[in-house]
């Protein structure tokens, strides 16, 4: 008498429920992961948004240039700034052009404000930081709402 080896029917499918079982728990746990990692880049694009204005400050008061309307970021690039606050304007060669790493982003300007939206975003229109000129310091905010 030949002993055959291998699964039976039903071990098979009971390993089949299970990862079924499993997958109906992981998957939407991935997809929160998704959420997360855009509000993460939108919350690290503020960061950036942030520390340029500053920079862009600091550079304005260092140099002295009380009147000045522009400073120059690491060599070349060149930031128009306030002539009154020396913080960057909200425009593509103000705080647009201090933010030098914006891919994934579309960026829009305003009379005050600048806006970078998260392209990726299941809502790019909440997903989304915003720098606001009309206050001293400027506002950055961050809208995650739609990430």
């Amino acid at each position: 008498m030949q002993r055959q080896s291998g699964f039976t029917l039903i071990e098979l499918v009971t390993v089949i429920v299970i990862l079924g079982i499993l997958a109906a728990f992981a998957i939407p746990r991935f997809t929160g992961l998704e959420s997360q990692a855009r509000i993460a880049a939108v919350n690290g694009l503020a960061g950036s948004v942030k520390s340029a204005a500053a920079l862009g400050k600091a550079l304005w008061v260092a140099n002295g240039n009380a009147t000045a309307t522009s400073v120059t970021f690491e060599g070349s690039a060149s930031v128009v700034v306030s002539a009154s606050t020396g913080y960057p304007t909200a425009a593509a060669l103000g705080i647009g052009a201090a933010v030098t790493d914006t891919s994934g982003y579309a960026a829009t300007a305003a009379t005050t404000v600048y806006t970078w939206q998260l392209s990726s975003a299941t809502t790019p229109a909440n997903c989304k930081v915003t720098y606001d000129t009309a206050t001293t310091p400027p506002t950055v905010a961050t809208t995650t709402s739609g990430c």
